[in-house]
């Protein structure tokens, strides 16, 4: 049994969500390319995300990340991972469920912590106080994430290959995105 893929996938969801270790798993089981927004925008920039950050400043980036992801969702047909503060700007909101449909991977602000607070690759977390930042951004995102086309719930006890089952299972209620084939 195989899959027919008709929109890119769109993973969404929390710095430490997972989006790229399911994303990339996903699109294995799928036979499909994996596409990482951050690292079509590293790639373009010839810099780091917490270069760009530090050098042309958040606003720089949200416009550069817009493009790619436009450009991605217009030639590719995949499974996409954005960055956290990707889903945040309602015209790349619009532009994911136009063209391909957005999976948010809720993980809890506990499991969220666990898995980013010994990183230094997060640069809206290089505060004095970053688990505060982290629950700021938290509370601020979730309710945008909500908006999301399918929700799949991420627990501190998965393995990734249980949440790419989640992720299949919430997709197949979206013919339009993704189809069995016998």
């Amino acid at each position: 049994m195989g899959w027919r893929l008709k929109k890119t996938i769109v993973m969404v969801g929390m710095m430490g969500a997972g989006k790229t270790a399911v994303g990339r798993a996903l699109a294995t089981r799928l036979n499909v390319p994996f596409l990482d927004s951050d690292a079509e925008i590293e790639l373009a920039a010839n810099m780091t995300i917490p270069e760009i950050f530090a050098r042309d400043g958040e606003p720089f980036f949200r416009t550069k990340e817009a493009q790619v992801i436009q450009r991605l969702l217009e030639n590719e047909r995949g499974v996409l991972s954005t960055g956290g503060g990707a889903f945040m700007a309602e015209g790349n909101r619009r532009m994911i469920t136009e063209k391909g449909v957005s999976v948010w991977l809720d993980a809890g602000l506990d499991l969220l912590w666990q898995r980013v607070r010994h990183k230094n690759t997060r640069p809206l977390l290089r505060t004095p106080d970053p688990k505060a930042t982290l629950t700021r951004l938290y509370d601020d995102r979730v309710p945008v994430y909500a908006l999301a086309d399918l929700r799949v719930d991420v627990q501190p006890g998965f393995s990734i290959e249980d949440t790419v089952d989640r992720v299949i299972d919430a997709l197949r209620s979206r013919p339009d995105v993704l189809e069995e084939k016998r």
